[in-house]
Formats: structure tokens, sequence, C-alpha cells
């Protein structure tokens, strides 16, 4: 890791609203991010962890531009030290900025996946996408199928290829490693961990909390659309009492290593799933709070 940092990402305050009708038609917002705030420094992977529908995922898609039109979006976001406008989204993305999507829908399914890893027309980077192909396992061949033509397992190495080939400063990886077997999830990291070590910064959003600290600098808990909490991966360690927030403690201990164990709200005897987070404790719906 780098002595002196350099903050390649800083989002502040970020908040996203979905615009809909309802059934009367009339024009209704879900916010589904209220106030997040990240920074991913020059060298470091930063670990975004929390579960399904926490905002993760809206996070990489708010950085990358990529947000339905009817989203709205508040807040600052800065790249480099400069603010991250909608141009500026448009000229670094898939240049300095790459985006390994978790869904492998996002592969054009009318173009050969060789020359969407490619991502300009020629043969250019030919020899890079070769390469990449060939750390990730697949055949020389396979630069001429189509996303239809590939297994699931393929298709996710397929994503991988991309930022291999790209050389970015900035890699968004969202959920880089399900359909991978576990050798090659961990090469996977290994390469997101070596890039780090060039001076590269790495965003790696997962469910897995095990897997990302093997390469993590930085953990960022999320919950409900924001960061509970953000701790080194040494503070994961031990008894997990360098963790402050209840929330990222009881993940912690849900941790296989740990026994899955869950702490029980001594009033209703409620499995963690009934406590609601806010901003320093847990509160269960009976009413027991825990700070």
């Amino acid at each position: 890791m780098n002595d002196e940092k350099e903050a390649l990402l800083d989002v502040r305050n970020l908040r996203v609203s979905f615009e809909s009708y309802d059934a009367r038609l009339e024009k209704v917002a879900f916010t589904a991010i209220s106030d997040l705030g990240v920074m991913v420094n020059r060298g470091e992977i930063l670990a975004v962890v929390g579960s399904s529908g926490s905002g993760k995922s809206l996070l990489a898609h708010a950085v990358m531009g990529i947000l339905p039109e009817n989203a709205r979006t508040g807040g600052e976001m800065y790249y480099r030290g400069k603010p991250l406008t909608v141009r500026e989204q448009a000229r670094l993305r898939g240049r300095e900025i790459a985006f390994i999507p978790q869904s492998v829908a996002f592969l054009d399914p009318l173009m050969r996946v060789g020359e969407q890893v490619r991502g300009v027309p020629g043969d250019s980077l030919r020899t890079k996408q070769r390469e990449a192909f060939a750390h990730f396992d697949l055949k020389n061949e396979t630069e001429k199928l189509y996303p239809f033509q590939l297994s699931g397992g393929m298709a996710r190495r397929v994503l991988l290829s991309t930022a291999y080939v790209v050389d970015a400063e900035l890699i968004i990886a969202d959920e880089p490693t399900p359909g991978l077997d576990l050798e090659l999830a961990l090469e996977a990291l290994k390469d997101f961990r070596a890039m780090a070590d060039r001076g590269k910064g790495v965003i790696l959003i997962t469910h897995d909390i095990d897997l990302a600290l093997h390469v993590a600098d930085t953990i960022s808990i999320f919950y409900d659309g924001r960061v509970v909490e953000t701790a080194d991966t040494d503070a994961f360690g031990g008894d997990g009492s360098g963790l402050r927030h209840p929330y990222s403690r009881a993940l912690f201990g849900a941790l296989p290593q740990n026994g899955f164990r869950l702490d029980r709200c001594p009033e209703c005897d409620g499995s963690s799933a009934t406590w609601i987070v806010d901003e320093k404790a847990m509160r269960c719906c009976c009413g027991d709070a825990r700070g």
C-alpha cells in the first residue's frame, strides 16, 4: 500500500431515487440510497458488503453513469479530485474506469465476445484479449462465440477479461466470482490485489466477506442504502471487538469460522433478522435497543 494515499474516487452524500407511477397514475418516488459515502484510494481495494438491496450495485451504476432514465441522483462524486460529471463519466467509462457487472446479461447478445472484450474495432487489442482469455482458462476460439454459446462460468470469465484488457485506473467489480470454481475465484481476487499493488484502485462488491478479507484493505458495510461502518480488514480479526457498529459485529458473528453466531434480543428472543439498523445502534421490533 502507498504511504501517501491519493483518492481516486470520493463519493459524498450520494442519494438515488426512482420515479414511477402508482395504480392511480400518480408519480411516486422510491428512495434506494439515502446518504452514502465511500472513498477509494490509489493502491487499495475497498470491499463493499451487505445484504441484497442494500445499494451495493446502485453505487457502481451511479459512478459509471448507467442508471436508468427514471433515476434521480444527488450528492457529489469526485474522480482524482475533479467532479465526476455526466460528460466525465462518458469519457472515462471503459477507459480509465472499468466496470465488471454482476449480470452476464450486460454482454451484447449480437456481438462476438472477443470484440466486446477488446472494446475497440480492429485488432489493436487482440493480443491483450487473448492473453486475458488464456489467463482465465478460455480458449482462443472463445473470442468468436456469441454470449448465448457460453456457459455461465465462461461468461463470467469473459467479463473479468475486460478489466485485464483495458488497464484502467479504477476497477469496479460487482460480484465478480459467482459461477467460478474456488480456484478461479481466488485467482481473480489475486488479480485485483495485483492491480491495486500496481497503484490501481479497486471496488470489490460482494456478499462474501470471507473472500473479501483475503484481499481487501478496507471494508464498507452497507445497510438500507447507507454505510453503517467502514473498517480496516484487521478489525474483522480476533473477536471482532474492533468493529464499532452492532450490525457489523452481527455480520462478523455470522461468519462460518465464528459458528454462525447470531445475536438475539433479550426481550423477545428474536433472531438478528428482526433488528432494525439506524445510525449508531440496532433496534428490535419489540423496542429493545442495542448500541
